[in-house]
């Protein structure tokens, strides 16, 4: 097979999986109401089939990848997807709300075993200086598959039922799972010496072993991180909450000491230390806070300000994700042309001035008004989800791409946590004069209250968002590479020179 069929399948696979993820949550949302009613569920319980999923995911997303950096994301990719798609099976033909959550947890565990792997074969099959443009086209293809979810899953929910919405994954998720199987793309020579290192002198010494403490430690911080995160909006600042909170952040030192005197690592010392892959996670961290901060506070004005319904108002918000398909492969060019700092800052501004452009909504706000803010967000939040992205891939070494794809999906993954509850605290203070649970069971205020709360609220995640443009501003000047590169190790992966020096990264 020649090398530019691999990098189209591999590139193929990678969407897929990517897309089958993205779609899987927003049709979800559209699902939930039809799957309480037929299993006869309540709303908590409804809650935890999208927080069990998420807290098994975030948990697993590095040591997921640290797995692809040593057995082949090739293999990791595979599993991960069939599993996706057997969980999706199950779901769908579930006779009872337990079943639905229990499988859901499951499902998060392969899909944690699917998200890394998309990034790092990507990595392992295209050079890094031709790394933008497939990483853009995955970005449109995540935001398409989130503009057309609701849509798709209401027609689904419609005419067969929520089960539909599983059954929809089995198909693609199976098919691209036989094809990673069957298509070999660079990976080390003969697994049985997986992981195993070349010295100089042509010698292979054994592999490092899986850091499984590490790997507890930072599952225990991150289980502790979301549950508290997703508690919150609910419940406030409760002594659960608290404790919660306390515990992540034990837990996380704890990580960080056990990584810095372990002798193998989860995450490599060099990425742990790395001022330019903490700057891009930083910034990954802030936009997507931000946006999906924004997003909560948005849907609320145009639901219960202006009596919209959600299909009027998903249509308000659709230029968000026609932009940000459009602008994903538009920041790829523009990253080659004026480097990942000037892109990403410049993103990072259109995310800020969007936001700002929403705290000034009133009810006499015209359509233009309105769109014109989420044409901002998404053309800036389309942009930082591939430079960003670019930037961390590209700075680590192939061997290590699984940690980094890892990391920046943890990010991706909290982010939107840490904005919702960022949101909904913010709002709870400023507009204490509630009306009660709304039919949904989720939190309700006033049209006048919450107008009221909406433009401060507004105004604190824009501040998040600019603190991302102040972690933009340390990232490299130059599209690939780093401000320290990393070298890759020599482990059988290229199996030619020609090809190991492709996978160097330039420096700034």
């Amino acid at each position: 097979m020649t090398a530019r069929r691999r990098q189209r399948l591999v590139l193929t696979g990678s969407i897929t999986g990517a897309v089958i993820v993205a779609l899987d949550g927003t049709v979800l949302t559209v699902a939930q109401p039809a799957l309480q009613r037929d299993l006869h569920a309540s709303f908590e319980q409804v809650q935890w089939t999208s927080t069990g999923y998420l807290i098994a995911v975030a948990s697993l997303l590095v040591f997921a990848g640290r797995l692809g950096d040593r057995y082949g994301h090739q293999q990791i990719f595979a599993l991960g997807i069939l599993g996706f798609g057997a969980t999706s099976a199950g779901i769908g033909l579930a006779s009872g709300v337990g079943w639905v959550i229990g499988l859901r947890v499951a499902q998060g565990i392969f899909g944690a075993l699917l998200q890394p792997a998309t990034l790092g074969m990507l990595r392992a099959t295209y050079p890094s200086d031709r790394l933008g443009m497939p990483l853009a086209l995955r970005t449109s293809a995540i935001g398409l598959a989130a503009a057309a979810g609701p849509v798709l899953g209401g027609a689904l929910v419609a005419h067969w039922g929520w089960r539909a919405v599983f059954f929809l994954n089995v198909v693609p998720a199976g098919l691209i799972g036989l094809l990673a199987l069957a298509v070999r793309v660079p990976t080390p020579d003969d697994r049985e010496t997986a992981g195993a290192t070349t010295t100089a002198g042509g010698a292979r010494t054994p592999a490092p072993r899986l850091d499984l403490p590490g790997a507890c430690l930072l599952a225990l911080a991150l289980v502790c991180l979301v549950h508290t995160l997703v508690a919150l909006p609910e419940t406030g600042w409760t002594t659960a909450t608290t404790l919660g909170g306390a515990a992540a952040a034990l837990a996380c030192g704890a990580f960080i000491r056990h990584e810095r005197r372990t002798a193998s690592p989860l995450v490599p010392l060099s990425v742990l230390r790395s001022t330019t892959v903490a700057s891009a996670l930083a910034v990954l961290l802030a936009a997507s806070a931000a946006l999906f901060g924004a997003l909560f506070v948005s849907t609320y004005f145009l639901q219960d300000v202006l009596a919209m319904d959600p299909l009027q108002s998903g249509l308000r918000v659709l230029p968000l994700a026609v932009l940000m398909v459009l602008s994903a492969p538009a920041s790829a060019v523009l990253q080659r042309r004026y480097g990942s700092r000037r892109t990403t800052v410049a993103a990072m501004t259109l995310l800020t001035l969007g936001i700002l452009v929403l705290s000034q909504l009133d009810r006499a706000s015209p359509a233009p008004a309105i769109s014109g803010g989420f044409l901002l967000l998404g053309a800036g939040f389309g942009t930082v989800m591939v430079t960003a992205t670019a930037v961390i891939v590209c700075h680590v070494s192939a061997d290590h791409a699984g940690v980094a794809g890892g990391l920046q999906q943890t990010a991706m993954n909290i982010g939107p946590a840490l904005g919702v509850a960022t949101a909904t605290m913010l709002v709870t203070l400023m507009a204490p004069t509630t009306t009660g649970e709304g039919p949904s069971g989720g939190p309700h205020w006033t049209g006048e209250a919450f107008l009221s709360a909406m433009g401060p609220a507004l105004l604190t995640l824009a501040a998040v968002a600019a603190t991302g443009a102040l972690a933009a501003a340390k990232l490299p000047r130059r599209t690939a590479g780093g401000d320290s590169p990393q070298p890759p190790a020599t482990t059988g992966r290229y199996r030619d020179p020609a090809e190991a020096t492709a996978a160097v990264t330039s420096g700034d």
